[in-house]
């Protein structure tokens, strides 16, 4: 497995730790390659300024004073804050704040009084409670006066497992040690890290293969070998045929996923719509079929072609029973199957009539709203997405800023390379054709999933400003060829 990318929650960063210290290594000296990592991130980006370090009882403060001992040594002019009595401080703590040659005083707000920057070192990704006190009254007037905070692991308050906010502030910088942690890519923890920065403190890759991490960063070593690429030997069959259930008089959802389909690789990409829309649909569309459905068992029909190798309902689809049948037709196939918008709002009466069907490759797209109608809401987006899959038996992807994709064995990635232009009206249906192409070729339902929300984000930061979704699947190629070059 690549664990270059995975995310580590605050139990298996312990763990990271603990195999760490087992091989020969000490908690003091982890210590201080963190803190030299964090000044040495700082003295990269500032010139000597004023700095106030504010320390936390725990580890997090240990990792503060060391970056302080090695920022004071730089010729920087800094001062220490401690929140609680020294006498707290235990261990490889305890040793870094007694090579502190300076004053040590309490944490409070005025601990910041003339700095032109502070170093959050009060706590780390294991917060679990409310920021409180002086640590967030003291944080809190840094934000006022504007003063650029460095975040020591991750922003005090923000939980590193989901990024919840518990009170904190936006930092400039946040220093990470071996592995960034899921709150540092979840909003808003993502929003209130800042630039984010993974500093080496001298923890052995290896650690991964025993602690088996299951979550990661979205990334193309994660599934570009499983991307299907184009041989001297394909025909149009051999890329498979994606069938999209169309809707009117939404027409323009199921044509832009088509699009899409094809863009990302299908051989065949038909659209089924009901004969009133085949003007609009065939108008619009050229190398993609257009089937007209006359009669009332012409879908049925259309399902029985062993030639279709994956389906896509929902864009435009309508909410009713009409889609909700369709639904359970497609998915009685036990083909790939993806499951979006409207044929997912279709079933909020009867959410387990969806998740008895499910037997085949199934991947689900919804929004938070759609999430709402048919999974439990509850917990953070991580937690919910993951039960959401585990319950459902598909790959459920979340779609957001954060997008999560979640498979139902407890694997989970999480999205960071979407632009804030996808912010538009129909670019999920675009991300859901490209999830429907490379499932028609064959692609595993997850790495499927999260390789098109990868190609998805890259295909709108090419386009920048002004983007709206139809200009995605032309974006899509170019996207391919720098990943095929790779």
């Amino acid at each position: 497995m690549n664990f270059a990318t995975a995310l580590l929650d605050a139990r298996e960063m312990e763990e990271a730790d603990r195999l760490t210290v087992a091989a020969g290594s000490s908690v003091s000296a982890l210590m201080e390659n963190a803190g030299r990592g964090v000044a040495e991130e700082i003295v990269r980006r500032w010139p000597p300024r004023r700095v106030t370090v504010l320390c936390g009882p725990g580890n997090n403060g240990g990792d503060g004073f060391v970056a302080a001992c090695h920022l004071a040594a730089a010729g920087w002019n800094i001062r220490v804050a401690l929140l609680g009595p020294r006498v707290n401080l235990k261990d490889a703590a305890r040793y870094h704040a007694e090579k502190w040659r300076g004053s040590i005083e309490a944490l409070t707000p005025t601990s910041i009084d003339s700095a032109e920057l502070v170093v959050d070192a009060i706590f780390g990704a294991g917060l679990s409670r409310p920021l409180a006190g002086a640590a967030k009254e003291t944080l809190a007037a840094a934000s006022a006066q504007s003063i650029p905070i460095v975040a020591v692991d991750i922003p005090s308050g923000v939980q590193g497992d989901t990024g919840e906010n518990l009170g904190a502030v936006e930092s400039v910088l946040t220093v990470t040690c071996f592995r960034k942690k899921p709150g540092h890519l979840l909003f808003p923890g993502r929003k209130l890290c800042g630039e984010l920065v993974i500093t080496d403190i001298g923890t052995p890759e290896d650690v991964l293969d025993e602690i088996a991490p299951k979550t990661f960063e979205n990334d193309p070593g994660l599934w570009l070998a499983a991307l299907p690429r184009p041989h001297r030997a394909d025909n149009k069959y051999t890329r498979g045929h994606a069938l999209i259930s169309g809707g009117y008089p939404m027409t323009g959802a199921a044509r832009m996923g088509a699009r899409a389909a094809a863009r990302v690789g299908a051989g065949l990409t038909t659209i089924a719509v009901p004969e009133i829309a085949l003007p609009i649909y065939a108008a619009a569309l050229t190398s993609i079929m257009v089937k007209p459905l006359l009669e009332p068992g012409d879908f049925d029909a259309l399902l029985k072609d062993v030639r279709v190798t994956a389906f896509l309902i929902g864009p435009g689809a309508g909410v009713g029973e009409a889609t909700r049948k369709r639904t359970l037709a497609i998915l009685a196939t036990h083909r790939a199957t993806l499951i979006d918008a409207d044929a997912i709002s279709s079933f909020k009466e009867d959410p387990s009539e969806l998740m008895k069907a499910i037997r085949g490759p199934c991947v689900m797209t919804p929004h938070e709203g759609e999430f709402k109608r048919v999974f439990d809401p509850s917990g953070d987006k991580l937690t919910r997405t993951r039960r959401a899959a585990a319950q459902s038996g598909a790959v459920i992807v979340l779609k957001g800023s954060d997008t999560v994709i979640a498979a139902p064995d407890g694997r989970a990635i999480i999205n960071a390379n979407a632009p804030p232009t996808l912010a538009t009206a129909g670019s999920g249906d675009v991300l859901s054709g490209i999830v429907l192409g490379l499932l028609t070729q064959g692609v595993e339902p997850f790495l499927a999933a999260a390789a098109a929300v990868w190609i998805h984000g890259a295909a709108a930061s090419d386009f920048g400003i002004g983007l709206l979704a139809e200009d995605l699947p032309d974006l899509i190629p170019g996207v391919l060829r720098r990943l095929y070059g790779a």
